[in-house]
């Protein structure tokens, strides 16, 4: 289980978007081939506007995961009212494979935050069985713990999360 020091918890992504879980695989996202997310990295939304590619090493071509982006301080940190706003799910995912492999059940959708530094979580679920994960209704009032449930998921096997707010005209440049 995860520690007071551990990153997620530090970022309040445990305890917001998840709870308290042991990483059982390791899961790597990176964007535009070498920009690796690191729990709580800053990047601009110009340069993980691409849909990442997210390599899982761990089990075997038997297992299959699922996985989820989204975020969790829409519209702003200071208010989350409208908690989680989902950006992606990659289902059927063969262990030591990439999402590639998977099916694409909600497309990817950029990151765009407007108001102050969000958080965009990926967390990867170890699926039970094939082809058992159904798409939500909405991108909207997402629950990463609700959709979990609801599609026998358990606990999630491993999770990383990266920062981003607003480019500026200038930062763009």
């Amino acid at each position: 289980m995860a520690k007071p020091s551990d990153p997620l918890t530090v970022g309040r992504v445990i305890g917001e978007v998840i709870d308290s879980f042991s990483p059982t695989v390791k899961m790597y996202v990176t964007y535009n081939c070498n920009k690796t997310v690191c729990n709580g990295h800053e990047f601009y939304p110009s340069a993980v506007a691409p849909k990442p590619r997210v390599e899982v090493q761990g089990g075997d071509l038997r297992n299959f995961f699922t996985l989820v982006m989204t975020d969790p301080d829409v519209p702003g940190p200071s208010d989350p009212y409208l908690r989680e706003h989902l950006h992606w799910i990659v289902t059927d995912i063969p262990g030591t494979t990439d999402a590639s492999f998977g099916r694409e059940v909600v497309g990817y959708e950029s990151p765009r935050p407007n108001i102050g530094i969000h958080r965009f979580v990926f967390v990867l679920f170890q699926q039970k069985r094939r082809q058992s994960v159904v798409a939500p209704p909405s991108r909207d009032g997402f629950s990463t713990r609700r959709f979990a449930s609801e599609n026998d998921l358990g606990l999630p096997v491993a999770a990383v999360y990266f920062n981003a707010q607003r480019e500026t005209a200038a930062r763009r440049r």
